[in-house]
């Protein structure tokens, strides 16, 4: 198997090439991403440019699988339109590419931010991203498309990923003292393993599959509890007083992320993950608490 893969300088891409590039049914595997490459590999080749306007049917000529991780998560000083010419449609434009090339078969990292909110929600519950959270919604209204036109590419809905190479953020928020001061009982949240993800992503690549998948950690935890755990001092804050630093951050500097993402921590999202357990014979090998501890 031949697999071109987008947004391969992404953190995922860190846990998932290497992966790749190990399985002795990947022949090769051919990257692309505006960022320059960093993983070498015999079976690996880079390339660097632009996912919005580079030429892809000669890239795509010959692969028989995709994965697209090319995505904008943070939006920071980027403008709503420029992100959305890189989530939304140059994602089209891969895909429809794809199609054209007869890519037998596709994935795309979706996300568990699509359901905004719910407890052990399937691949049916509708998705009701938090309005205002421009990556929840991308992701959404791409997954829309993509069921209308491609309904035969996988959509993995990962909940929040650990590891590694996480999203620098998501660490900063896990190691600082402060979490929010709500009410009981805690919202519940999950998250999943770059390994657990990856894995996931070639069961998907190696056996037929179609459709929406969850990707969860069996067990779920809150805000609260996983600051606690890791410092010495925890702080809770007032719901308004973090609303409004994380304003005046982004607002400054472009850092934290948009506001909109502060709402999900008041809801709990938790995910059922049995799809991807009964039809692709996945099983994550780390728990939530095991993450949150390290």
């Amino acid at each position: 198997m031949r697999v071109f893969i987008s947004g391969s300088a992404s953190h995922l891409a860190r846990a998932l090439l290497p992966r790749l590039c190990d399985d002795p049914a990947i022949e090769s595997v051919l990257g692309l991403d505006i960022q320059p490459g960093w993983f070498e590999h015999r079976k690996y080749r880079h390339v660097q440019a632009d996912l919005r306007d580079v030429s892809l049917a000669p890239l795509l000529q010959g692969c028989d699988g995709l994965v697209h991780l090319a995505f904008v998560v943070l939006r920071g000083k980027t403008p709503a339109h420029a992100m959305r010419a890189i989530n939304l449609d140059a994602s089209q434009r891969l895909f429809a590419a794809a199609s054209a090339a007869s890519v037998a078969r596709q994935v795309h990292l979706s996300s568990a931010a699509v359901y905004g909110s719910g407890v052990l929600v399937n691949e049916a519950a509708p998705l009701k991203p938090i309005p205002g959270f421009l990556y929840g919604e991308h992701k959404a209204e791409l997954e829309h498309w993509l069921a209308s036109h491609y309904p035969d590419v996988v959509r993995m809905r990962p909940h929040i990923i650990l590891g590694a190479h996480a999203q620098p953020l998501l660490k900063t928020l896990l190691h600082q003292p402060f979490y929010v001061r709500l009410p009981d009982p805690q919202p519940q949240l999950q998250c999943v393993h770059e390994d657990d993800v990856a894995t996931a992503i070639v069961l998907a690549l190696k056996q037929p599959a179609a459709g929406a998948y969850n990707l969860a950690a069996h067990d779920s935890f809150s805000f609260r509890d996983a600051i606690r755990a890791r410092s010495r001092v925890a702080v809770p804050i007032a719901p308004k007083l973090a609303d409004a630093l994380l304003k005046l951050v982004w607002g400054m500097t472009g850092a934290g992320g948009e506001p909109g993402w502060m709402e999900g921590v008041h809801q709990s999202l938790t995910l059922d993950s049995g799809r991807a357990r009964n039809e692709l014979g996945w099983r994550p090998l780390h728990t939530s608490r095991d993450m949150l501890t390290r």
